[in-house]
């Protein structure tokens, strides 16, 4: 049974690594970098913390138990921990032998009737904008909608052409904070109305070297972006660790950089309002 669930835990680490969300490099806290369990509000620990996103998180039975309703389609996460057992050895004394079992439970947000109990203060910090970095958002002309909700991490939803960005307050740093939304913004210029870019467009799936490619261009363009802002030395060494990391699931190789920067330099001059020859 252990094996079975160390498997299981390798594996979804595993996809979300070639998802792009590496665990140790989510620069936002409170709301939105907390996993916790929606009955008892405490946070979850261990290796529970790099399984699941930010958020509040609820077993079947307890939405059931609460009138609630899991949304159709919606996945379920596993949670992990250990059980103790009683068990007599040989010489007749009881010994307490570990037994890791798991649980499955839901994000608040993939259900109905569920509301947030989350009532703690949460750790906030005051931010000054950086004019410059503020000026390079405003400037990106029909540019996706923007959110900034806390709890469910960042992204770019293609379909809905949606950025969201966990808001300022919940990052110690303020670079970090345009880091990941130039992050995002970086996605969004692949959409088919803009460059129409395969790493957005195409037919996906986690991992592959199609997805992998657009996660080395959406950051090597952020870094670009960081740059012309006045900030990259502060982001710099999270963003190398993340490239890093995609490059060793595309086999290290180097000339991929040259490749990505390439269409990263476009998504900035789009995002600029640069233009570029298509057929260069």
């Amino acid at each position: 049974m252990s094996e079975k669930i160390y498997e299981m835990v390798t594996n979804k680490i595993i996809e979300k690594l070639e998802a792009g969300t590496v665990p140790w490099r989510k620069p936002w806290v409170g709301k939105s970098g907390s996993a916790r369990s929606w009955k008892t509000q405490k946070s979850y620990r261990g290796i529970n913390t790099l399984l699941l996103e930010p958020g509040e998180y609820i077993t079947f039975k307890q939405v059931q138990e609460a009138k609630g309703k899991v949304k159709k389609g919606a996945k379920s996460e596993i949670v992990v921990f250990w059980k103790w057992l009683e068990k007599e050895n040989e010489e007749g004394e009881t010994e307490k032998i570990p037994l890791l079992r798991f649980y499955k439970v839901f994000n608040i947000n993939q259900c109905e009737g569920i509301e947030s109990k989350w009532n703690e203060d949460i750790q906030e910090f005051e931010h000054d904008p950086i004019e410059e970095a503020e000026n390079i958002i405003k400037g990106y002309m029909n540019k996706p909608s923007l959110s900034w909700q806390s709890g469910i991490g960042a992204f770019y939803q293609p379909g809905n052409d949606h950025v969201n960005v966990p808001p300022m307050k919940d990052f110690p740093k303020v670079e970090e904070y345009y880091c990941t939304m130039m992050h995002e913004l970086i996605h969004s210029t692949g959409h088919k109305s803009r460059l129409n870019r395969e790493g957005v467009t195409g037919t996906l799936k986690f991992g592959s070297q199609t997805y992998s490619k657009e996660e080395l261009i959406a950051e090597i363009g952020a870094t670009m972006l960081n740059g012309i802002a006045g900030f990259s030395e502060v982001t710099f060494d999270n963003s190398v660790a993340y490239i890093q990391s995609w490059l060793n699931k595309l086999k290290n190789d180097k000339t991929l950089i040259v490749k990505a920067a390439a269409n990263a330099q476009r998504a900035v001059d789009h995002i600029l309002g640069v233009s570029w020859d298509k057929d260069e």
